[in-house]
């Protein structure tokens, strides 16, 4: 097995953002939480709860089209056993999201009542849009909203403030920064998160990264691996894998040595835009 790595990232903003999601709570009538499709255990704040109480919580797996859809389903009927509604989306080509409303509408059913009885009928709810670093929060919101409104880059960190959008007549949301809590409960999370992105690339050791990575593929996806680096021996120690994967693209440092550095840094750039396939890091049945 090859060595994991100790990661943790924890800028000095997200113990702000914490303590104005705490504010901002009560101004919210539900939350939806975005979540990771490849990852759906790791890229869960396991601080959120505390901060949403009582509060309705939709959780939607975004990026969904780059996870295993048949792991993406078990997860969504673990969130159903948990009473959570859960939607499987790509809020990039809003795919999943025209069930978004009926669903906030559906756990805010009483709330809606009280408002007509009340003669209040079409007043806006409000969403709290919450989630990890580059987890898609900003997408989500450009898609829904229907014009780009919030910046939405590639790498985790660029919201920096809450800031409210109106959706409609009858919906408002209130996107935040992605945030992060102090400390991974085991290694394997702080790993999955950086093989995903919300972890900045520069506080990780890229290659042993990379070795990681090839770990796990070669256990759960071994065809994915010779679909697209070529001929491996993928009973070769996972190091050495990647030096396959250097030598098969050409990577290669004065003296003709493998650069496993530009081979690691290629795979998980390809990890992440979809380019080795469509895979999920977690299942149901190892977290249940």
């Amino acid at each position: 097995m090859a060595e994991s790595q100790y990661i943790q990232w924890f800028p000095g903003h997200m113990t702000k953002t914490r303590r104005q999601m705490e504010k901002d709570i009560d101004l919210v009538d539900a939350v939806v939480e975005i979540i990771d499709a490849r990852i759906p255990h790791s890229s869960r704040n396991p601080d959120l709860p505390g901060i949403v109480g009582k509060k309705p919580l939709i959780i939607l797996l975004n990026k969904s089209d780059m996870a295993d859809s048949s792991a993406t389903k078990e997860w969504i009927e673990f969130f159903k056993t948990q009473n959570i509604t859960a939607l499987e989306v790509d809020c990039k080509t809003g795919a999943g999201l025209e069930n978004f409303k009926f669903a906030v509408k559906n756990v805010l059913s009483d709330k809606l009542e009280m408002y007509k009885n009340k003669g209040m009928a079409g007043k806006a709810l409000r969403v709290m849009v919450a989630g990890i670093p580059n987890v898609g929060k900003s997408t989500f919101v450009n898609r829904l909203a229907g014009i780009k409104k919030a910046n939405v880059e590639n790498r985790p960190g660029v919201t920096r403030s809450n800031q409210w959008y109106t959706v409609d007549k009858q919906l408002e949301l209130l996107d935040t920064p992605g945030i992060l809590w102090p400390k991974f409960s085991n290694n394997t999370i702080g790993e999955h998160l950086a093989f995903t992105g919300a972890v900045k690339d520069k506080v990780v050791d890229i290659e042993l990264l990379a070795v990681r990575l090839i770990e796990i593929l070669n256990k759960c996806y071994p065809s994915l691996l010779l679909e697209r680096y070529g001929n491996l021996d993928l009973n070769s120690e996972p190091y050495e894998i990647l030096e396959q994967i250097a030598i098969n693209r050409s990577f290669k440092i004065r003296g003709g040595e493998a650069d496993t550095v530009r081979a690691s840094n290629i795979l998980l750039e390809e990890f992440r835009n979809k380019k080795i396939g469509a895979l999920s890091l977690e299942r149901v049945q190892d977290f249940a």
